[in-house]
């Protein structure tokens, strides 16, 4: 008896292995095909160059891991809705999987789908794979969606339990491609639609972009990581940008080129570690920053309003000044303020900037040049190779302290976070070069004589006078 023909769709996992859905459905059969699509109607995935490069890259990586396993990956752009029920009848599908979405055009969208499908007497099946416990199952004591990261966070740690086994290399995957009578020219056409795309990319930080595409290299990425025991001084090293002190995993988990279960699962398998309390308290750090995208994506899926507007509403009225010209400053990096354009300019060539940097960059538009966080939200969503709409809204929301964040008025000094975490300037003197002959007391202070500017703007506003004018502001709503 034949097995059935299964259509597996891929969309935020981007790799065969640790891939829930898949694992499922290889269970129920190996007669796979699977298809990614590029959505015409949410181009979230590939409407930064840095993230369209990435997703080319990794999904002919991909597109070949397929070939190998004995079927294909066909490639598509339009609109899932048609698209998805359309190959699946093509190929004579009776089940269709997939990894569920939290954001709520993926949601609303996979609805319509499905009910296309059920019309077609084809089946779906959903699993939950991006996450370490799925929104559903983690609920505060009275039983509401949570607001507040620390109590998340130890009652995600409590449900560890929930995470199942880890499948990474229990399962060989050989796979069944479709018959010969179905492999017509639309089929076929499958690897243009990649090139096209692939062709079309302008990222000119594709050597640079410290994230790196593809299954491989994201395991290469991790091994690295912990192998050269960079997570042991993650605690001390990470919030210094000019220390290659983080994973560079942020992309690799947006798109799913490795799954967050091997990620923590390798925090695990340190615990011969945990006796030595600095190298405990750094895995434990890590393990929170990694619980902080889990939060961001469980504050998206039970708050999808998040994406049009802040969580706190009274944020509603806040007077913004959004100087246009102010605006495009910073985004050029231009702003005279050193540490600030530093960190614009990593982004800008990139596509990537580290963690505090962008803390430092969001809290300056926003409570500086008190420009709204959504003008900083968008202009990240459009050059960030890890662009993720959760963690992009959670992280510009905590800083313009609108969004899930029990305080209200954090503002970061810029020139005080560069003493501190670029205290000899060598982050700033590296993405500045006109500025590398200047004393570091001079470009810490933000105090740059006329002499040595090399044509260096001078700051384009004062950060006690704008510290002073926001609160005011604030105090009125």
């Amino acid at each position: 008896m034949n097995k059935p023909r299964i259509l597996f769709w891929h969309r935020k996992d981007l790799r065969i292995f640790d891939n829930q859905a898949l694992i499922k459905a290889f269970s129920l059969s190996n007669a796979i095909t699977s298809t990614y699509i590029f959505d015409k109607n949410y181009s979230h995935d590939f409407n930064a160059s840095s993230r369209a490069w990435f997703l080319g890259n990794s999904l002919q990586e991909l597109g070949n891991n397929w070939k190998k396993m004995g079927s294909r990956l066909v490639m598509e752009e339009g609109d899932p809705v048609l698209i998805i029920p359309q190959l699946a009848k093509k190929i004579d599908a009776k089940f269709v999987f997939w990894n569920r979405s939290i954001e709520p055009y993926e949601i609303n969208r996979d609805l319509q789908i499905k009910k296309n499908l059920k019309e077609q007497n084809i089946q779906v099946i959903e699993t939950w794979d991006h996450l370490l416990v799925e929104p559903l199952k983690i609920f505060s004591g009275n039983n509401k969606p949570y607001s507040v990261y620390g109590p998340f966070y130890k009652n995600l740690k409590s449900k560890m339990n929930l995470l199942g086994s880890y499948e990474q290399d229990k399962v060989g995957f050989q796979f069944k491609d479709i018959d010969n009578k179905l492999k017509d020219k639309t089929i076929n056409s499958s690897d243009s639609v990649l090139e096209k795309f692939i062709k079309n990319i302008k990222f000119p930080g594709s050597n640079i972009c410290p994230c790196r595409p593809g299954e491989n290299a994201a395991e290469t990425l991790l091994e690295n990581f912990i192998n050269e025991k960079k997570i042991y001084s993650y605690n001390s090293a990470r919030d210094f940008p000019s220390h290659n002190g983080t994973s560079f995993l942020s992309a690799s988990l947006r798109f799913g080129t490795i799954s967050i279960r091997k990620v923590w699962n390798a925090t695990l398998n340190l615990n011969s570690d945990f006796a030595n309390q600095g190298n405990y308290l750094s895995i434990e750090t890590w393990q929170k920053e990694l619980v902080w995208r889990e939060f961001y994506q469980h504050c998206l899926f039970h708050f999808p309003e998040l994406e049009k507007g802040p969580y706190r509403k009274k944020w509603d009225h806040f007077p913004w000044q959004n100087n246009n010209e102010w605006f495009q400053h910073w985004s050029n990096g231009e702003t005279g303020v050193p540490i600030v354009d530093a960190a614009m300019r990593q982004l800008n060539s990139t596509g990537w900037m580290h963690n505090r940097c962008r803390m430092i960059v969001a809290s300056f538009l926003v409570k500086d040049l008190i420009c709204s966080w959504q003008m900083g939200e968008k202009k990240f969503m459009e050059t960030l190779v890890d662009g993720d709409l959760a963690a992009n809204n959670g992280g510009w929301q905590w800083s313009a302290s609108s969004g899930m964040d029990p305080k209200p008025l954090r503002i970061f000094n810029p020139y005080t976070q560069a003493k501190k975490f670029d205290p000899i300037c060598e982050y700033i003197k590296y993405w500045i070069p006109e500025l590398s002959k200047v004393s570091n007391s001079e470009l810490l202070n933000g105090e740059i004589s006329n002499l040595e500017k090399n044509n260096y703007s001078s700051p384009i506003v004062n950060h006690n006078i704008q510290q002073r004018l926001f609160k005011s502001l604030y105090a009125e709503i």
